[in-house]
């Protein structure tokens, strides 16, 4: 009698999971629709509330638990697996900093260019070094095209095989992130009146989107990827890979030489961000990532590394921190030539004839003296002219000198560019729901680590928004 319970409850339990199973892929296909739906291409908001509200069903079926263990816990058998694999990181250890969770420190005082790292090649986690079981879904457009996706989709292979080799790096890499796929409905809304508000919005989309194409291949296929991800593949795995993809990813070549391929590399990915030069190469010669010192190190200090030349609003998007006084940043400024304007086909045609792929374009406001590049003042240039203004430089052979700042040209033309900046401008900052003074008071205050960052974003873009607009104002009296 208790072994025919046994098999009835064990049956009933089937059932649930099955039945639970095929509400996710009904939800996953509507997923799939409101992700792909093009109407939605101008109704963000609308959309990315929509795909929130489905995708809060499907964690809930998927009992969705986010990990709090400490890392640290895996430092000791992380430092010993470097160490079977022949890893070089003399000088340096992994540490907690505060603000930044775990980094790397300097065990000794180190000085630039000194070498700090050197990471064989073998244990660099990549698509040929890792998951050779992905070679089950080559043929797959997602996986073929685009490497990031990939890359994560290795990850959950390791992270759910039995004896995995990386299964030291993957006790070491963060639970959870703080990037745009781990913010909340209300931690979205802070970032309203920003431009990054439409990047983070288009991210979380297409994510959603990757996520249910993979349940429904994973559940409808016997290949091996399928049969190992098939019953543990959630939503929030798919976010932490995906995050630790983004937050992490470096390129290194292939091992024949023939391409550059996308890879996470373990000891080296402990480093933090700061302002300096890049001291990071691939020794194609000893098959090692070397890594230098960008700066001199005291005993003690944080070693950090240049992630590269980035935007706060990239940074925020794609890496999850916002740096402070980043000299790289700017404001993404997108620009148009409406299809209703009676002079359309003159300023395309000129366009054109400028080197410009098209009507509409984004430019970087950059943060510096001279906020606006020659490439877009010389839009602007077109966007203002009249008909007389746009024929003579049509047929004119010195159409490049448009590009330059002390231009000659007509004085309305350069008034209609300052004007037209400056309201641009006005109307840009007005958008925000707050101040910058407002913001800056608020940064004074205690608050949740997510809405600090959302908080410096909107920070750094306004001040840029104002030191432009004081330029222009300077330009406008000149």
């Amino acid at each position: 009698m208790g072994r025919k319970k046994s098999n009835t409850s064990k049956n009933k339990q089937q059932k649930k999971l099955s039945v639970k199973k095929n509400e996710i892929l009904v939800l996953c296909d509507k997923l799939l629709r409101l992700c792909s739906d093009p109407e939605y291409s101008t109704q963000l908001w609308e959309n990315y509330l929509e795909i929130t509200a489905v995708l809060e069903k499907v964690k809930r079926l998927e009992e969705m638990k986010i990990s709090t263990s400490k890392r640290s816990v895996a430092i000791e058998q992380f430092v010993k697996w470097l160490q079977d694999n022949k890893a070089n990181y003399s000088g340096t250890s992994i540490a907690e900093f505060p603000g930044y969770e775990l980094g790397l420190k300097a065990e000794k005082n180190l000085n630039a260019n000194d070498l700090l790292l050197q990471i064989p090649g073998s244990i660099i986690f990549n698509c040929e070094t890792a998951a050779p079981e992905l070679v089950a879904l080559q043929n797959d457009p997602l996986i073929q095209h685009m490497p990031q996706v990939a890359l994560a989709i290795a990850l959950l292979i390791e992270r759910h095989k039995d004896n995995s080799k990386w299964k030291a790096y993957l006790n070491i890499l963060p639970a959870n992130y703080s990037t745009v796929l781990f913010m909340t409905t209300n931690d979205m809304i802070e970032l309203k009146g920003s431009p990054t508000l439409e990047a983070a919005l288009k991210h979380c989309r297409n994510i959603a989107r990757q996520y249910s194409y993979f349940n429904q291949l994973f559940n409808n296929n016997s290949n091996q990827v399928s049969e190992l991800l098939r019953d543990v593949f959630t939503y929030e795995e798919y976010c932490w890979a995906v995050s630790t993809v983004m937050t992490r990813q470096n390129i290194i070549p292939s091992r024949n030489g023939t391409q550059m391929i996308h890879a996470l590399i373990p000891m080296w990915d402990m480093c933090n961000h700061e302002d300096g030069n890049i001291t990071t190469d691939f020794n194609v010669n000893s098959d090692t990532c070397d890594c230098y010192a960008m700066r001199d190190f005291k005993t003690g200090d944080q070693i950090f590394i240049n992630y590269g030349s980035r935007t706060n609003s990239d940074f925020f998007v794609h890496s999850g921190f916002v740096p402070v006084d980043n000299k790289d940043d700017g404001f993404k400024l997108r620009l148009g030539i409406s299809k209703s304007d009676s002079l359309y086909h003159e300023r395309t045609t000129l366009l054109e004839k400028l080197g410009f792929d098209s009507t509409t374009m984004t430019f970087l406001l950059k943060n510096s003296s001279e906020p606006i590049s020659d490439q877009m003042l010389s839009f602007l240039r077109v966007f203002s002219m009249r008909k007389n203004d746009l024929d003579h430089w049509i047929q004119s052979d010195k159409i490049f000198d448009l590009k330059h700042r002390d231009c000659s040209l007509d004085t309305v033309v350069e008034d209609n560019v300052k004007k037209f900046l400056q309201m641009r401008l006005k109307l840009l900052i007005a958008n925000y729901p707050t101040t910058l003074e407002e913001d800056l008071d608020l940064l004074s205050t205690t608050m949740p680590p997510i809405k600090k960052m959302i908080l410096q974003l909107r920070i750094s873009e306004k001040k840029i928004l104002k030191r432009t607009l004081d330029y222009v104002a300077q330009w406008i009296k000149s």
